[in-house]
C-alpha cells in the first residue's frame, strides 16, 4: 500500500454536488468526495452516479464511504470499483473486520466512535491503513453527549483525549494523523490556532469543510521564515558538536534536532 502524501489542507465536498468537485480540488491539496454524512439518504444514489460521471485526479482524491455493514456501503463500493479511485475514507472505522472489507484499498480510517477510538492502535497497525482521522462530533454523539466543545470553542477533555489517542496510534505505526474539521467557519483565528497546534503536535494534515479555511490551514502547516532559519542554524551547529550542546541558551539533544529536521521537511513540502 502507498503512503499518504496528499498534503496538509484537505477539503470535504458533498458527492451530490459535482459542480463543486473541480473547484474543491483546485483550492485544496486533496479533496474528500463525501458519500456519507454530507449526502441525505434519498440523494445517495444520485451522488454515486455523480461520482461515476465526474472524474478527478485519483492521486489527490479520497472518497468517504458509509460504514461497513450498511446497504449504502455495499452500493458505495460497487460504484468506486468502476472508477480509478483507490483511496477511501472509511466512516466509523471500529474493528479489523471493517478494514478487511476494504482490503484492496488504501484506507483513511475515520475513528469517530468510542470503540473506534479505543481500537485506534489496532486500526493503525493494519497494512491497508495509510492515515487515521478522528471525528469529534460523531464521537460525542456516540457517547450520548451534545457537543465536543465548550462555549469558548475549546474541546472538552474527552475530545482532547480522543484526539491525542488517535495521534499517538498513528505515530506508533508511522501513519499520518489527520486532525478533525473546525466547524465554526467564520472563525479564522480559531481555525489558525487549532491548525498550528495540530502541526506542532505532529498531525500531518487537517480536514476542512469550506474552501475559505484552506489558506489558514496551509499557513499553520508552513513553518515561518524564522523557524526555518533557526532550525537550519541548529542543525549546522550540530555538525561541530557531538552529543548534547548549548545553542543560544537552550540545551539541544537528539529530540530537538529531530524537531528541527521536521521543520525543514515541512518547509520543503510547502515551498517556504
Amino acid at each position: 500500500m502507498k503512503s499518504f502524501t496528499m498534503g496538509p489542507a484537505i477539503l470535504f465536498c458533498p458527492a451530490d454536488r459535482p459542480d463543486r468537485y473541480t473547484k474543491a480540488l483546485e483550492r485544496a491539496d486533496a479533496v474528500i468526495i463525501d458519500l456519507e454524512d454530507a449526502v441525505a439518504p434519498h440523494d445517495k444514489p444520485a451522488a454515486r452516479r455523480a461520482l461515476l460521471a465526474h472524474r478527478l485526479d485519483p492521486v489527490r482524491t479520497i472518497v468517504r464511504v458509509n460504514p461497513v455493514g450498511t446497504e449504502d456501503f455495499v452500493a458505495d463500493m460497487a460504484a468506486i470499483e468502476q472508477t480509478a479511485y483507490r483511496t477511501i475514507m472509511l466512516a466509523k472505522t471500529e474493528t479489523l473486520d471493517d478494514l478487511a472489507a476494504v482490503a484492496d484499498y488504501n484506507v483513511v480510517a475515520l475513528c469517530e466512535t468510542a470503540l473506534g477510538i479505543l481500537n485506534a492502535g489496532q486500526i493503525a497497525a493494519s497494512g491497508n491503513v495509510v492515515a487515521l482521522m478522528w471525528g469529534a462530533e460523531d464521537l460525542v454523539a456516540s457517547l450520548g453527549g451534545t457537543s465536543s466543545r465548550r462555549e469558548s470553542g475549546t474541546y472538552r477533555e474527552v475530545a482532547l483525549q480522543a484526539r491525542s489517542y488517535v495521534l499517538l496510534a498513528a505515530g506508533a505505526y508511522r501513519k499520518v494523523a489527520i486532525d478533525s474539521v473546525y466547524i465554526d467557519i467564520p472563525d479564522h483565528p480559531g481555525l489558525l490556532g487549532e491548525s498550528a497546534d495540530a502541526a506542532a503536535s505532529g498531525f500531518g494534515a487537517k480536514a476542512s469543510i469550506h474552501p475559505g479555511q484552506i489558506p489558514f490551514i496551509r499557513q499553520a502547516f508552513s513553518p515561518s521564515a524564522e523557524q526555518v532559519e533557526r532550525a537550519t542554524r541548529i542543525l549546522a551547529a550540530a555538525q561541530s558538536n557531538a552529543g548534547v550542546f548549548a545553542f543560544e541558551g537552550q540545551m539541544v539533544d537528539e529530540p530537538l534536532l529531530r524537531h528541527a529536521r521536521s521543520i525543514l521537511a515541512r518547509s520543503t513540502k510547502s515551498g517556504t
